[in-house]
């Protein structure tokens, strides 16, 4: 059985769910490669060693640096704030080491472009964490789109919508300081993601993004509650996205709407289980959306359970995604989405933010 050490830096909400995501993946999936929670880092020795106890690792540690050089990690899963990717990731890369990190790739499109070249030069295995998108119904939507099941696609809606800042009482905290905290910094890249995923590249843009509430218990809030954008997707197709953490009654709100010259497709993450698909065939009098719901018969299910509608949940989407990571340092070969993938999100960001501040159109080709 072939074994791989994990160091993952950060204990905290992403950090335990890819502690428990390495814990399991090799009994779920069957992998190749085995994980040995290794080293886990936190922010002080004290939180090091909660996180060791609570999580089983080998060995906890303060210091990120001597847990991206210590050669019984070999993988290096990077689940702190964004202003540290870059750093962390050039160092493991610099040692040869595979490297996940969570979403969004680095603080800017600066950094994602450092990250993507160090990556590229060094040869080895990169991907970025983007959980939603690997929903069974959400790589069934893929796998239908591909085929041609819904025809030539002319439109897309998406929206990441939440209300955790819905209430204007909430206290100010790191989330209401600094851009690459903000809604389009934390809620977009996923549904931009999602976007590029389902309809591929996106071509131009038109945005804008505004904060509702400026002011909060504890200090003003330095970037944007809510947004939106406009697109022309490569393909010709035209979109909009919704973005948005004011959302009053919105709690995991993950929904896209696809639409094509032979049917139509439907998802909501607070569902996230089903699939609505509309076929443009039969008599009209019989013609409507079918709720599928998802099973064994659709992609990454079955490995968790062997009863259709049953279902699978959030941490169930980061154990894909540690499947996807491990798979893809056995085979050597790159699996979606690499962080070139996650530059293209943060591509597309950059122009929205220079649209919103110029009022006009942007072009991808410029970023």
């Amino acid at each position: 059985m072939a074994r791989i050490g994990i160091g993952i830096l950060g204990g905290g909400y992403m950090g335990k769910a890819h502690a428990v995501a390495m814990s399991s993946v090799g009994a779920i999936f069957d992998t190749a490669l085995k994980p040995r929670l290794e080293m886990v880092c936190a922010t002080s020795a004290e939180s090091a060693e909660r996180y060791r106890a609570a999580y089983g690792f080998e060995r906890g540690t303060d210091d990120w640096r001597a847990l991206v050089e210590d050669p019984k990690v070999e993988a290096v899963v990077i689940a702190t704030p964004q202003e540290t990717h870059r750093e962390i990731a050039e160092a493991a890369f610099a040692l040869g080491k595979p490297v996940f990190c969570e979403k969004p790739l680095g603080a800017s499109i600066k950094d994602s472009a450092a990250m993507v070249a160090a990556a590229e030069a060094a040869g080895v295995v990169n991907m970025v964490g983007f959980n939603y998108i690997r929903t069974p119904a959400s790589q069934f939507a893929r796998q239908l789109i591909a085929e041609g099941a819904i025809g030539k696609i002319t439109w897309f809606r998406g929206e990441h919508t939440e209300d955790f800042y819905a209430d204007p009482a909430a206290p100010a905290t790191w989330r209401t300081t600094g851009m690459a905290n903000g809604t389009m910094g934390d809620l977009a890249p996923h549904m931009i993601n999602a976007a590029l995923a389902l309809m591929g590249p996106i071509s131009r843009v038109m945005g804008t993004h505004e904060t509702v509430h400026r002011s909060r218990p504890g200090g003003e809030v330095s970037n944007d509650d809510h947004a939106q954008l406009m697109c022309r997707f490569g393909n010709g197709a035209m979109g909009q996205m919704y973005f948005s953490r004011v959302a009053t009654g919105r709690k995991m709100g993950y929904a896209y709407e696809i639409t094509g010259t032979k049917g139509a497709i439907r998802f909501d993450q607070e569902d996230q289980n089903a699939l609505w698909l509309y076929r443009m065939e039969g008599p009209e009098a019989t013609r409507g959306f079918t709720k599928i719901l998802t099973g064994p018969a659709h992609p990454d299910y079955a490995p968790f359970c062997q009863g259709p509608g049953h279902g699978t949940g959030y941490q169930d989407q980061i154990i894909i995604e540690a499947k996807d990571f491990l798979t893809a340092i056995a085979s050597g070969a790159p699996l979606w989405p690499t962080f070139r993938d996650g530059h293209e999100v943060n591509r597309v960001i950059a122009a929205t933010l220079a649209s919103a501040r110029d009022e006009a159109w942007k072009d991808l080709a410029d970023y």
